[in-house]
This record gives C-alpha cells, structure tokens and sequence, in this order.
C-alpha cells in the first residue's frame, strides 16, 4: 500500500578534493577497504592567530552539552554514546530537526542562546551562519588534517564527514541498464509518480539545488523542479522515509545521500536496491558532494563540552564510527571506507565550490516555494 504524500508530485571543490584523494588512495597493502580522502598535499593555511586552537587537557569535564543537530537522531546517536563513555559525567541533551529550523532558531537566540553546539548535514547552512556571526572561532584538535575547501578559513566551522547525492532503485522495478543516469532524467514522463525525494525543509535537498543553480542556472533548474512538481514525485521530510520507501517498492527511485542506499542494503528485509551515481557522462554536471559540517555557538552556556564535542569529532575513532555504521566519507586519512563503499575517487565529482554558495540557500529555498514542492 502506498504512503500518503506529502505533496504532488561543487569548480574549485572538484579540484581540491581530487587531488586530495589521489594522494589517499595509493596501492593498498592490505585487503581493508579504500581509505578516505586525505589532507591537502600542499601545505594548507595555519588558523588565524585570532582562533583559539585545542590543547591536549587532562580535565575533567562535567555539565551539560546542548547540541542542535539537522542530522537524524540514529545518526548522531552513535557518536554521542561514545563521547559519553569518555565523558560520563557531561549531560548531552540533542535537539533534532530541519536544518533550516534550527537556523533559524539560532538567529533567533543570538541574544540568549540555547544551544552550545550546531550539526548540520551541509555546509552551506553553516558557512552562512558563520557569516552572519552565529559561531564562536574555535580550532579543533585535527583541523590541519581536514582539506581546506571542507572548512572555514576563520575558524567559524568545519566539517566531519562527506556524502554524494545517488540515485537509488529498486531492483525489482527497474533493471540497472534502464537506471536513469542523471538527476535531470527523474522528470521523464516514464517515472511519473515513480519517484521519492526528501522535501523543501531538508538541507541536503537545498544544498543540492543551490548547486545546480550554480552549475546550470536558475532557468535550468527551475525546469528540473518544474519537472519534479509535474511528474508526480512525492516529497518525504527527510532520506530515511525515501529509502524505506523506495526499499518497500513503493517506489522505483529515489534521490538521496549514498549512504541511505547503504543503509537500506543493510536491512534484513526490503533490501534489493541498487545505485546510480548520477552525470558521469562528458557533457554531464558529475556527481554532487557535500558534508555534514559544525560549530560552536557564540556565547553558549557550555563552551569547554562544545570543544571537546568538536575535538571528538575529528578524531579517528569518530571518524571510524561514521564509516562503519553510517557508511560515510570520512574526511581524515587513512579511515577505510564500510565495505561496498564507492571510494570518491572512482566517479567524477561535480565541479563546485560548495563552500563558497551560501549566498544561493536564499535562492534555493525561493525557488523551492515558487514551484510548490512542500
């Protein structure tokens, strides 16, 4: 049976994460998976003398932590379970939700702010809030190991992990060589009502659609949406509904982040699906990737918890846990990948600077209302 619906239905950062990558992926001397992307080659920028930077600290830290996640719970559960067994004695409270939402909430506070710590699933939403003053610099212990185009160069945030946008199916409604290859091949009349995406209040969807005006223009990608709108796809609140939808056979296709198709693979019923990693074609955009990203609220009531969230966060063992059960890009060296894993260098990467769009959320979110995708 159906679900009811909710409505009718990166040229610099190519460059840079490439040549990260080449210098990770080198011959293996193990059978373990492709490891992740890797640091700069070339020397990468200090911090800003102004940014406090993390020291190694025997402290004990005790309190409360308030984080603001745009990320899912089962997500960020993981991680959160493991920080407290390093520190037990640090309340974390998670406040999950619409990464816009929860921006929003964050301008709203700036006077008596609530949160000590924001999540987010892209980083377009926090460069912005970076610039509008939202976060406090702050320097993470292995910040230097993150490739410059994945943070900010002031210290206001920086990301964790990276995530491309597929094309998933069912496997027993379509056949791998009748795929659609491309995102733009989601409005041909032959998938209508067939297609499952998340809505208009999902960062990983804005984000996507601040990247194709990049890449294509407003005409072109009002077309796409039009088309979306025209033809029937359901629009979900967020990736999980997608992919139980599309793994459920309510759906032939859906478009989500890569490790949602690995997700649904991992289930122990529902789970012939494959995947399509979009516009590889030489006239094509190329795949778009983006990354969860954070940073520490200006004023927070918990500032030592936050850094020490923070610091977690890009250590090697948190790294690992968001390979290993969320199937993600880790972005230190030398992580392995989960298995079945696409390494990032074995598809072509879209050619946007993702970092640098935060003016094209305003844009994005416009163009969204405009067209009617709710």
């Amino acid at each position: 049976m159906r679900r009811p619906r909710f409505g009718r239905a990166f040229p610099e950062l190519a460059l840079v994460l490439l040549a990260a990558l080449l210098a990770a992926c080198g011959p293996a001397t193990s059978t373990a998976p492709t490891a992740a992307p890797t640091a700069m080659p070339t020397a990468t920028p200090a911090a800003p003398t102004a940014v406090p930077t993390a020291a190694p600290t025997a402290e004990v830290l005790s309190g409360e932590l308030v984080i603001y996640s745009g990320r899912s719970e089962p997500l960020i559960q993981p991680v959160i379970e493991q920080f407290k067994r390093q520190h037990p004695s640090i309340n974390i409270r998670l406040k999950a939700g619409a990464n816009n939402e929860l921006a929003a909430g964050l301008l709203e506070e700036r006077t008596n702010p609530q949160a000590d710590l924001f999540i987010t699933t892209d980083m377009l939403t926090v460069a912005r809030l970076g610039k509008e003053g939202v976060f406090a610099p702050y320097q993470p212990q292995g910040a230097d190991k993150i490739p410059v185009a994945f943070r900010d160069p002031e210290g206001m945030w920086i990301s964790f992990t990276a995530r491309a946008r597929v094309i998933m199916y069912h496997a027993d409604l379509v056949k791998p060589e009748e795929a659609p290859t491309s995102v733009f091949d989601l409005t041909d009349p032959k998938w209508k009502g067939k297609v499952a995406t998340a809505g208009s209040t999902n960062g990983s969807m804005q984000a996507h659609i601040a990247a194709l005006l990049e890449l294509q223009g407003t005409e072109a990608t009002e077309r796409w949406l039009r088309g979306l709108v025209a033809n029937d796809t359901t629009f979900f609140g967020g990736h999980t509904e997608v992919r139980k939808a599309v793994g459920a056979g309510e759906f032939a296709l859906g478009l989500v982040n890569h490790y949602y198709y690995h997700l649904q693979r991992a289930e122990p019923t529902d789970n012939n699906v494959g995947v399509v990693y979009p516009d590889q074609g030489p006239d094509q955009i190329g795949t778009v990737v983006n990354t969860t990203a954070g940073g520490i609220v200006q004023g927070g009531p918990n500032q030592a918890a936050a850094k020490a969230f923070m610091d977690f966060l890009l250590t090697p063992e948190a790294q690992r846990l968001f390979a290993e059960l969320n199937y993600e890009y880790p972005l230190l060296e030398g992580i392995a990948l989960a298995e079945g894993v696409k390494p990032l260098n074995e598809f072509r990467i879209a050619e946007v600077a993702m970092r640098d769009l935060y003016d094209r959320l305003d844009e994005a979110q416009a163009l969204i209302q405009e067209v009617g995708i709710p």
